[in-house]
């Protein structure tokens, strides 16, 4: 029940905003129903995604690309892994969350995650066309270097952190390594 606290505390606000203020509540409700259909038809993709990643891309690479000894070149690749995609930032989560327990470092993380929020190129671009190129370059350039001092620090501060849950997946919380992981149906003799 823990778990959908948050989700019985929020159904309580809107059913008091119907008998409250009714027209709070149909506001609330048609913003709501316009971020389902957004989700809908966004995260099914990224779901897939998802899939494919934790398939197709090994361990290794991704440690050998991203991870602590990748040095500059993973943050490189960070950087331009984070400007390329137009989607919203909320995409991003669930694919750094797999890149992380695949063993990409928690600096170049960050760089990717700030990077998708805050340096993407058609953000750049249309920034140029606004703001002029002298802005956008002056404003990228502290960006980057705030989410690289972000990251650094970021990494020293978590890599004390003896739990990290966040790091783990659900089947490495019960004690089980993904790779251990037999299909539904498998049989014994199977193995």
């Amino acid at each position: 029940m823990k778990r959908f606290t948050l989700v019985f505390l929020i159904l309580a606000i809107f059913i008091a905003l119907a008998i409250f203020a009714p027209a709070t509540a149909e506001h609330s409700s048609l913003a709501l129903w316009d971020y389902f259909k957004e989700m809908a038809l966004i995260m099914p993709p990224v779901f897939l995604l998802m899939g494919f990643m934790e398939v197709w891309l090994p361990k290794q690479n991704v440690q050998k690309w991203l991870g602590k000894e990748s040095g500059f070149k993973g943050g490189v690749l960070s950087l331009i892994l984070g400007t390329l995609p137009t989607g919203p930032l909320y995409v991003a989560f669930p694919m750094t969350a797999s890149l992380l327990r695949k063993g990409a470092s928690i600096a170049n993380m960050v760089l990717f995650l700030g990077s998708w929020a805050a340096l993407k190129i058609p953000q750049l671009m249309v920034e140029i066309k606004f703001l002029g190129l002298p802005f956008t370059i002056v404003r990228f350039s502290l960006t980057l270097a705030a989410l690289i001092v972000i990251g650094l620090i970021m990494e020293l501060i978590l890599k004390h952190d003896k739990k990290k849950e966040w790091m783990q997946s659900d089947l490495e919380l019960q004690g089980m390594k993904p790779d251990e992981m037999q299909p539904q149906g498998a049989l014994e003799g199977d193995r």
